[in-house]
């Protein structure tokens, strides 16, 4: 009976492995644990940036395709809840410390690493971009209210985008988006819109990236990849959405586009399973 059920859930993630396009790349690195974010290095295809979340280190890591890390920076900044990584066509790292699972968070924070100092340091002292939800009156609102937790950051044309996460039991999928500048200061978001995605715990966006060509949008849940095209302007909800199904649940937390049309992401170990990175295609 064992062995038949063994043979039974290869077969699954077999199938869904084929179905999906999805391909492990590396095992990640034990001090990526937790990781929750990944970034390509803008000079360097075959390394990626990653972190980890709250609770973790102040550091950023540079990891190769072999799953070996080649540099980490220090980052002069408390980690209170990282989640998400993004970067400009300069180089600069946008670090987003804007988790906020209990919705009582007054100032948020977006870390801004100069794209020299990455190379040439170990250490790094960040310029702040912080912001407050326009929206957002009380802190915490009521428990039906709390859609004001983040994890999915991009940056386009100058600005900075945010997609919130709720924490609404049965509204869990629902995404909120805003924007601010990418440059020092300290902001009220602008609101664009709201998109509802399933409403299941699994349907949380976890990360955001858009393609080099600026023309797909990508989200993540902890088992599919939403991708957003033809938008209108910055209004990527307004666009034409393609679901694409990866096959299993994890906590998939990291996305980013290697090319216009393939994706790496990222999941955290837990209970055994995870810690890894993985190579998506879009096309089917």
């Amino acid at each position: 009976m064992k062995k038949i059920g063994i043979i039974v859930t290869f077969i699954i993630l077999t199938s869904c492995t084929n179905y999906s396009q999805v391909n492990s790349v590396i095992s990640l690195p034990k001090k990526l644990k937790e990781v929750s974010g990944v970034e390509m290095v803008a000079s360097n295809p075959n390394l990626l940036w990653m972190h980890n979340d709250s609770g973790n280190k102040s550091k950023l890591y540079q990891v190769n395709l072999e799953g070996k890390v080649e540099k980490t920076v220090t980052i002069n900044a408390k980690n209170i809840d990282w989640e998400d990584i993004t970067s400009d066509e300069e180089g600069n790292i946008y670090l987003a410390d804007f988790g906020n699972n209990a919705n009582t968070r007054k100032e948020l924070v977006i870390l801004k690493l100069n794209g020299n100092d990455l190379i040439t340091k170990k250490a790094i002292d960040p310029v702040k971009i912080r912001f407050t939800y326009p929206d957002q009156k009380k802190f915490p609102p009521k428990k039906k209210h709390r859609f004001f937790d983040a994890e999915s950051l991009l940056y386009l044309n100058g600005d900075l985008y945010i997609f919130t996460k709720s924490r609404v039991k049965g509204v869990y999928g629902k995404t909120s988006l805003y924007k601010i500048p990418a440059k020092e200061g300290t902001y009220v978001a602008e609101y664009i819109d709201t998109y509802e995605n399933c409403h299941k715990m699994h349907c949380w966006i976890t990360a955001a990236s858009i393609s080099p060509d600026h023309k797909k949008v990508a989200l993540l849940t902890h088992n599919k990849v939403l991708v957003f095209s033809n938008f209108p302007s910055n209004n990527f909800f307004k666009g034409t959405l393609q679901t694409y199904d990866l096959g299993f649940d994890s906590q998939k937390e990291g996305i980013d586009f290697k090319d216009n049309n393939t994706l790496y992401i990222t999941d955290e170990r837990s209970h055994g399973n995870g810690g890894n990175l993985y190579e998506f295609s879009l096309k089917k």
